[in-house]
């Protein structure tokens, strides 16, 4: 059933293929190079948006680990308040894995597109000249295992730039994973692998590009009132309201001629008189 409903998928996928190799004449290497180019264009709306997400989410942080460590007895409570947050500061967490889920079909359908691959005779399925066919799994060749290295680092260096909010341990565990993916990668065609490269080293180009030309967000204004933020005290703590007018001091009284005060000396005559 799977199969069925990726079968107009693949079949799209085999006619792009075929038009960067025959009409464009570029190795089927190199065409699925520039279909993974082709995929990422088409999704550059997407990362824009996912961009503007993780940097909208890195500004606030600050608010939402409050709004965590005030709610952390109550998970339900605290997943309220955090949806509540989202929509008062614009935000959408789910921004951020777009481009992947429509990432997602693409890679399927290349899958069984070169599981199912026939190539004329004659043509080059290698990979500069290290892999032998980009149809045949990627372990079946010491060049296979180059690219599965050139896969980890390239996976590791675009998660830099993908978990820029997270916290360290999902930052370690997001490091961790090709590790883990790689013995499952290696069974995979040595194209798929081309094409996860490939959209890889775009994520890490898009990231360097990014953090230079698009401005960054502003962090948010702390003094702005929200549902959630409790009355400011400017009272100083004397019980005084703030809104109510300052009382202005009277002057002490001083005295005359700015000195001291004058001393006035009676004279011995006149107490004794009483």
């Amino acid at each position: 059933m799977l199969f069925s409903i990726l079968q107009p998928l693949e079949d799209v996928m085999k006619s792009i293929l075929d038009f960067f190799h025959s009409n464009v004449g570029l190795p089927w290497s190199w065409s699925i190079v520039a279909l993974t180019i082709l995929v990422r264009i088409v999704l550059v709306p997407l990362t824009v948006r996912q961009i503007h997400s993780m940097q909208s989410l890195q500004a606030h942080a600050p608010e939402m680990k409050e709004i965590q460590k005030k709610y952390k007895g109550d998970k339900q409570k605290q997943n309220e308040e955090l949806m509540k947050f989202y929509r008062e500061n614009n935000i959408n967490p789910a921004a951020s894995c777009l481009p992947m889920l429509f990432q997602l079909p693409v890679f399927i359908s290349l899958y069984y597109s070169l599981r199912h691959f026939h190539a004329p005779k004659g043509s080059d399925l290698s990979f500069l000249h290290f892999v032998p066919s980009i149809a045949a799994h990627t372990t079946t060749h010491w060049g296979g295992y180059v690219l599965l290295v050139v896969y980890v680092l390239s996976q590791m260096a675009s998660t830099l730039y993908m978990s820029a909010t997270a916290d360290k341990m999902q930052r370690t565990l997001f490091m961790i994973m090709p590790l883990v993916f790689v013995f499952v990668i290696a069974r995979f065609p040595a194209g798929l692998v081309l094409y996860w490269v490939t959209t890889n080293l775009w994520t890490v180009g898009q990231g360097l590009i990014t953090r230079r030309l698009m401005p960054k967000t502003p962090p948010p204004d702390l003094f702005r009132r929200s549902s959630r933020t409790p009355p400011k005290d400017d009272t100083g703590g004397n019980g005084a309201s703030p809104s109510s007018p300052e009382k202005p001091k009277e002057p002490a009284e001083r005295p005359s001629g700015g000195g001291q005060p004058r001393r006035v000396r009676r004279k011995k005559g006149t107490a004794r008189r009483r």
